[in-house]
């Protein structure tokens, strides 16, 4: 029971990993690169002439028009070497853009192959790849626990000079409230539902919450 919790608490961790970075523009976008999981699928499909692999990728509302276009796809890449690069770069484009408006992100272009997903996705895929994730897990949580001691002994420490003057009760009030949100967000993210990309819940452990 124990080690189940620690798992479970470890995998929304990297989730909230994975999203705080996403929030804080750092380079990893993980569905949007030429060797991502999503061209990796769409690939799969247009040498198969199969769309199914791809649909997954995107909600019930998008499939009439990803549909048409990995039809249309099919029939220009028989239309030359140059005309199929460029019909299977538009469907990869309009698939990964579809799929992460679905999320509720904005499509920047696609990335190239070998782009730097960031420790948090490699660890991820990894522990998917071997089939466990206790060591993702364990190590997430470790991390996150020297995190909060970290924030609470910030608090602790300054509190003890809060009252001298209005500089140093401000300091403390910053202190306090970086602490509380941090431990908030955590344990929404512990106790909530979870879900792919971020929910309003899932913006990460800084996520600003009014208090």
């Amino acid at each position: 029971m124990k080690n189940n919790k620690i798992m479970a608490i470890g995998i929304v961790i990297a989730a909230a990993i994975f999203i705080n970075m996403t929030v804080a523009g750092k380079a990893f976008a993980h569905c949007d690169t030429l060797d991502g999981p999503v061209v990796i699928d769409a690939k799969a499909a247009l040498a198969s002439g199969d769309v199914k692999p791809v649909l997954k990728w995107v909600g019930a509302e998008d499939e009439k028009e990803i549909r048409e276009i990995f039809a249309k796809t099919l029939k220009a890449r028989k239309q030359g070497a140059e005309a199929k690069e460029l019909a299977e770069m538009y469907f990869f484009e309009t698939l990964v853009r579809v799929h992460r408006a679905g999320e509720g992100f904005p499509y920047k272009g696609l990335k190239p192959a070998g782009t730097d997903p960031g420790p948090a996705v490699k660890a991820a895929d990894k522990a998917i790849e071997t089939g466990s994730v206790e060591g993702l897990a364990e190590d997430l949580s470790s991390e996150v626990k020297e995190s909060i001691k970290r924030r609470f002994n910030r608090v602790i420490e300054i509190k003890k000079h809060a009252a001298e003057s209005v500089a140093d009760g401000r300091e403390f009030v910053e202190a306090y409230v970086s602490y509380v949100h941090y431990v908030e967000n955590l344990h929404g993210m512990v106790s909530g539902p979870s879900g792919h990309h971020g929910s309003e819940q899932e913006k990460g452990p800084e996520a600003s919450h009014a208090h």
